[in-house]
């Protein structure tokens, strides 16, 4: 009944605020990005700075300006779903601590029948309870959730060149919220970065600004970028790797992937991966995960590092004779793991893991490993790619090429490269 009420008083709200709507205001285009440049927009990029770090943060985000003024919010970067949704007064029955004011819904209120409604609920579960919104409630693995209303409002874009670009876009209006087991940093809500229609890339795709490509450079140090099409790189750099056709919910490459320590093979094969931005932490199944712990524990039995039982940062970690500060005084001890995808008949690609893209060094100076048991949290079989084991890496998702690439870079550089061309207010 709650909920009934507040859906009432969101189209209460939605009429009201339609009264001094008008379309022709809400739908001009600036005259740096009209669309006449069209053409020129299909081939220029576009580039967010990434804020935040592995740890002791445990999460990436970039600022996304939403609305009419554009106003910032702060939005956790997530490769592994595709509703992007801000914390909305609707009114709000139920919002998380956030950084910024709540966002106020547009009076753009997207019906029930809509293309991107039912996209949203391909699972067969839509309810047009009220035909004039779209109810959404979006899931997520830590336990967390949203529920909501979709709507479209004006996202204020920067491309790589210059130009200024205001399309509108759909968006989740959250005004009941869940907390997850991990959702202990406050952010304004989810950038969905996912292979569904639904998702900004997609949208952006669909009304010919970007190529239909995402990538991201995550740094070890912290921070990086986050861009939306396929001109800030070189295809011939790349190792690619094609995307699965039958789990394409997610980034997933279409080949298992053999576990490699060391150099060596694990005897691990046709392992379901899963690259997500959404996860701070690497999850191997629990037959990975142990194969991984033992061959480690079994590497380090007589060196310099012995289990630090009483640190509970991560499940496992040790210490050395006195604490650690950094990475680069311990990586020596652990041997690097890989990754190796088929691409063809014969060939392979090897998607490498040093061990400073599985370990951190705790506030307690032991180091530990960041790679979890995926099976004990519901991942099932899954092997899920996080945040750790992308650093220092340019990840790209070509979705016109249904193909996912990896190359060496200097994230650090990028950024700051890109600092001055993107989100000058």
């Amino acid at each position: 009944m709650e909920k009934m009420n507040v859906r009432f008083m969101i189209v209460l709200m939605v009429m009201c605020l339609a009264l001094g709507y008008s379309s022709a205001v809400d739908f001009r285009w600036r005259r740096t990005a009209g669309f006449s440049d069209r053409f020129t927009r299909a081939v220029s990029s576009v580039v967010f700075p990434v804020n935040g770090n592995v740890y002791p943060l445990g999460y990436y985000n970039v600022t996304i300006h939403i609305g009419q003024p554009p106003r910032p919010y702060y939005l956790d970067l997530d490769t592994g779903s595709d509703l992007t949704w801000l914390q909305c007064d609707a009114p709000c029955v139920r919002c998380l601590e956030a950084p910024h004011p709540l966002y106020q819904p547009s009076s753009d209120l997207i019906p029930c029948n809509d293309p991107l409604c039912k996209a949203l609920h391909l699972n067969g579960n839509q309810r047009c309870e009220t035909p004039e919104q779209c109810d959404y409630e979006v899931e997520y693995a830590d336990g967390g959730s949203s529920l909501g209303v979709l709507v479209r409002d004006v996202f204020s874009l920067n491309y790589t060149k210059g130009l200024r670009l205001t399309p509108r876009l759909a968006l989740g209006c959250g005004y009941d919220q869940i907390p997850g087991a991990s959702s202990h940093h406050p952010l304004d809500g989810v950038l969905g970065l996912g292979r569904g229609k639904v998702s900004i890339l997609s949208q952006l795709h669909s009304q010919g600004y970007v190529k239909n490509v995402i990538g991201h450079c995550l740094s070890s140090l912290g921070g990086g970028i986050l861009f939306f099409g396929n001109d800030l790189y070189d295809s011939s750099r790349v190792s690619w790797t094609p995307m699965s056709r039958e789990y394409s919910k997610h980034y997933s490459p279409a080949m298992g992937g053999e576990l490699l320590f060391g150099g060596r093979t694990t005897g691990l094969k046709n392992l379901l991966t899963v690259f997500d931005s959404g996860s701070s932490y690497t999850y191997f199944n629990s037959k990975a995960y142990q194969a991984v712990t033992y061959l480690l524990k079994r590497e380090l039995s007589g060196k310099a590092l012995k289990e630090a039982r009483d640190d509970h940062t991560l499940p496992l970690c040790w210490q050395g004779r006195r604490p650690f500060m950094s990475i680069e005084e311990v990586k020596k001890y652990f041997k690097p793991l890989a990754l190796s995808f088929k691409t063809g008949w014969r060939s392979k690609t090897l998607f490498e893991i040093p061990p400073e893209a599985y370990l951190i060094i705790s506030m307690k100076g032991n180091v530990c490993l960041g790679i979890l048991n995926g099976t004990e949290i519901g991942l099932q079989n899954l092997n899920l790619i996080g945040d750790i084991s992308m650093q220092d890496q340019m990840i790209i998702y070509d979705n016109e090429k249904q193909s996912i690439g990896w190359m060496p870079a200097d994230c650090d550089e990028l950024a700051s490269l890109k600092a001055a061309q993107v989100y000058e207010y």
